[in-house]
Order: C-alpha cells, then sequence, then structure tokens
C-alpha cells in the first residue's frame, strides 16, 4: 500500500490522521467519498489492506494518531475480538464506526480499550439531550460531532453553538472535534474557534484527485501536505 499521502497530510500539519476502510454501501458519505470507495474496492482493497496499510504508515515514521474510520460489517465479519487485536497490533490509535449507534457502541468499545485502542463516536445535531450521558461510559478518545443533518463533503458547514459543545463536553469528558461540509480556510477558522478539532476529508480527497490525474501519486502528496498546511494555519491561536 502507498501510504505517500498520509504521510504527507502529516507533514502539513495534520494532527489526527482519520484512516478509511472501504465498504460498499457507505450511507453516511457523499459522492467524492463513495467514489474513493469503489475505487479502493474496485482495487482489491478492504479492512485488511486498510490495516495493512496503517503498519506500513508507522513502519516508514508516521507517528500521528490514526483514526480507522468505517462501517461495522467489515468489523463483525471479522469479528470484534480478532479486529481489535489487529488493529492494535497496526498501529491504529482509536476506531469511528459510523453506523453504530451510541446504544451498540459497547460491543465494540470493550474489546477495543481490552488492547489500549480508543473510541470515537458520534453526536449530530439530532442527538438529544437524554443521550449524552451515554458518551461518558464509552471513555471516548474525543467525540465527532457532525455538523450538518446529512451527508459528507454536501452541505455547507453549520457551525454548532458553544453551549452544545459544552454539554457534549461535559456528558463524555472528552475533547470535540467538528466535521462534515468543512472545506475552506474560514471554514476552519470559524469552526476552530469553538471546537477542540476541526476534520477535513472531502475536500483533501478532492484536491489530491485532482493532482493525482495529472502528476501521479508525488503530486498528489504534494497537494494533500500544502492544502493540510494551509488549513492548519487558519486555526485560531489556542492559550
Amino acid at each position: 500500500a502507498d501510504v505517500a499521502m498520509p504521510l504527507a497530510a502529516e507533514r502539513g500539519g495534520a494532527d489526527v490522521i482519520e484512516w478509511g476502510v472501504p465498504y460498499s454501501d457507505p450511507s453516511s458519505d457523499g459522492p467524492t467519498i463513495q467514489r474513493a470507495m469503489e475505487r479502493a474496492l474496485a482495487a482489491g482493497a478492504g479492512l485488511s489492506t486498510a490495516l495493512a496499510a496503517v503498519a506500513r504508515f508507522r513502519a516508514e515514521g508516521g507517528t500521528a494518531p490514526v483514526v480507522l474510520f468505517g462501517y461495522y460489517n467489515p468489523i463483525f465479519v471479522t469479528g470484534v475480538d480478532a479486529f481489535a487485536a489487529r488493529a492494535a497490533a497496526a498501529g491504529v490509535s482509536a476506531v469511528l464506526t459510523v453506523d453504530l449507534p451510541l446504544e451498540e457502541l459497547p460491543e465494540i468499545a470493550e474489546p477495543l480499550r481490552r488492547v489500549g485502542v480508543g473510541l470515537v463516536p458520534l453526536c449530530a445535531p439530532t442527538s438529544t439531550a437524554d443521550r449524552l450521558p451515554r458518551l461518558g461510559s464509552l471513555e471516548p478518545a474525543f467525540v465527532y460531532y457532525i455538523s450538518v443533518a446529512g451527508v459528507t463533503g454536501q452541505k455547507a458547514v453549520e457551525l454548532p453553538s458553544s453551549t452544545r459543545l459544552d454539554a457534549i463536553r461535559a456528558a463524555s469528558s472528552a475533547p470535540v472535534a467538528v466535521g462534515f461540509g468543512i472545506r475552506t480556510a474560514a471554514d476552519v477558522a470559524r469552526v476552530g474557534a469553538i471546537a477542540d478539532g476541526v476534520v477535513v476529508g472531502s475536500a483533501l480527497i478532492e484536491a489530491s484527485q485532482a493532482a493525482m490525474a495529472t502528476g501521479g501519486v508525488a503530486a498528489a502528496a504534494d497537494a494533500v501536505a500544502s492544502r493540510v498546511a494551509a488549513l492548519r494555519a487558519a486555526l485560531p491561536a489556542r492559550s
């Protein structure tokens, strides 16, 4: 597996790498990530190749935390205990399963906790206040707040209230990162003023694909590094 682009993202200033596992029915993702998953599946990629790629990233000097992002079916088929062991061995830092609601996350949280791998639950604008206390028992690495009721990369980011993020922090005792619809440096600056982290996905994939079409992997890696650096520079300074 070629790991030039995640290494470039780290070089550009990414604090955390979100590492996608190709899946045939990515119900939470918009067209950009759907097409990326289709390309990966057509090339024979899947959970095993994703874990092998993370291991290579580590072997080639990648030190940024890696959040393995995907859907539950491949994990279920593998078996949660076997998956947790393989994720830990590969160097995965935490796991985010898009299609498991808070009530079902303990099924994977416990096996991951036993091998020292974290969990990243999702919250949305539609998550009700009575469900937020479930976050605390999961001991999340951080909470991923979905800024819009929709799929990735389509709607413009909707800035959550600082009160909403404070409620999630209080319930989870964890930092809160905001994603979905964040594309520009201006988006990053707005969200970074109130969130603990900012997630950019589709925009980076689009930049890498455009560069890949004319210059190959090296050009795509450079495009990712420069885009990450620009976005990282837009984050407000924190005391």
